[in-house]
């Protein structure tokens, strides 16, 4: 038994069932032995593949779509470029190697990465020790500097927060929880009370039994924060991952490890988990923080309209092209999100 899959055992064991959030955030980020805190899980030899590792193309766009941002809001002084979940640092190099075709914005921007991992920020740090740009670590949206400009990026973040799963049953919304089963094992239950009429979502109206509706507290507090920041400060968030649209009624919560599918609860800690994210609901919340949210759009056409044809053609990369824009690869099941000042023009890509 693993040392993450004991500790929750032992939770469940002392305290009974746990949510499916408090499980995702003890197998991913407990700071001894959650997935992210304990391995780089990026690349060939990691579990999964993300868009700047696909090429070089993502990043270049991203920076440049920063400094698009900055220039149609006037050039504010003392911009912060932020990148929540960093990974191994590609898309930051790739974003800095792009800027210096904006040397005005690059030149005036301090870096900051919000990262948990101690493993994920050695990554990130050697891989951005030659850029000659100021870089500093934060471990939340919290901890980054106020009162500044914010431009901020996201890519593949938001997937991986916690998720509450709620199943519809005769008798109600029920919250699905984490047990133990008869051999010491995980295996998944449902609350045996149903949630009160007034946090059941209005749009959940008509779901069927056996229905499941999944919900991110956590991720849209980060997004109202962002949007609130940026309505204040001035600013652009550019939010990349995999979801919907339009809310729906069916589970997404998926594990990966070794670059294949596996079941959730079989290995926590040692595979990653993620699930499709509710972009209606992060636009929603960025509403809230009295800013506007563009888009979703689909990243095949937002990619497109950045000029990563044109690019391709001069990398002669067809084949990262393919991979990152077509519907049947990554173009239509990953979307972009962006939130600026109300006060703002659409961003590129969003027009």
């Amino acid at each position: 038994m693993s040392e993450a899959l004991s500790r929750i055992a032992a939770t469940i064991a002392a305290q009974g069932p746990v949510t499916v959030a408090q499980f995702m955030a003890m197998a991913l980020i407990e700071q001894r032995s959650g997935y992210y805190a304990t391995r780089n899980p990026l690349g060939g030899a990691g579990d999964f593949i993300t868009a700047p590792l696909v090429s070089q193309m993502f990043g270049e766009l991203i920076g440049l779509w920063c400094a698009q941002c900055w220039e149609d809001q006037k050039r504010p002084a003392r911009p912060l470029l932020v990148e929540l979940g960093p990974g191994d640092g590609t898309l930051m190099r790739d974003a800095l190697r792009a800027l210096k075709l904006a040397p005005e914005f690059r030149s005036q921007i301090e870096v900051v990465l919000v990262e948990t991992s101690p493993v994920l920020r050695e990554a990130q740090a050697r891989a951005l020790a030659d850029t000659g740009v100021a870089v500093q670590p934060a471990e939340s949206v919290d901890a980054v500097p106020h009162d500044r400009p914010l431009f901020l990026v996201a890519n593949e973040f938001f997937d991986a927060l916690p998720i509450h799963q709620y199943v519809k049953t005769p008798r109600g919304w029920c919250e699905r929880m984490v047990r133990l089963d008869s051999e010491g094992g995980l295996a998944f239950a449902v609350a045996p009370v149903a949630l009160p009429p007034g946090r059941v979502p209005a749009n959940r109206d008509g779901a069927p039994d056996g229905g499941v509706y999944e919900a991110s507290p956590a991720g849209e507090a980060i997004v109202e924060e962002i949007a609130h920041r940026i309505a204040a400060d001035g600013g652009a968030a550019l939010l990349i991952d995999y979801g919907y649209a339009t809310p729906g009624f069916g589970e997404t919560l998926q594990a990966v490890a070794a670059h294949k599918f596996c079941d959730v609860l079989a290995a926590p800690g040692s595979a990653d988990l993620s699930a499709h994210v509710d972009f209606a609901a992060l636009g929603e919340a960025a509403g809230r923080g009295g800013a506007r949210a563009c888009g979703p759009v689909e990243q095949g056409a937002f990619l497109t309209a950045l000029g990563i044809v044109q690019r391709a053609q001069k990398l002669r990369d067809d084949e990262a092209l393919m991979r990152l824009t077509a519907p049947e690869q990554m173009g239509a099941l990953f979307k972009a999100l962006a939130i600026v000042p109300k006060t703002a023009p659409a961003p590129a890509g969003f027009a």
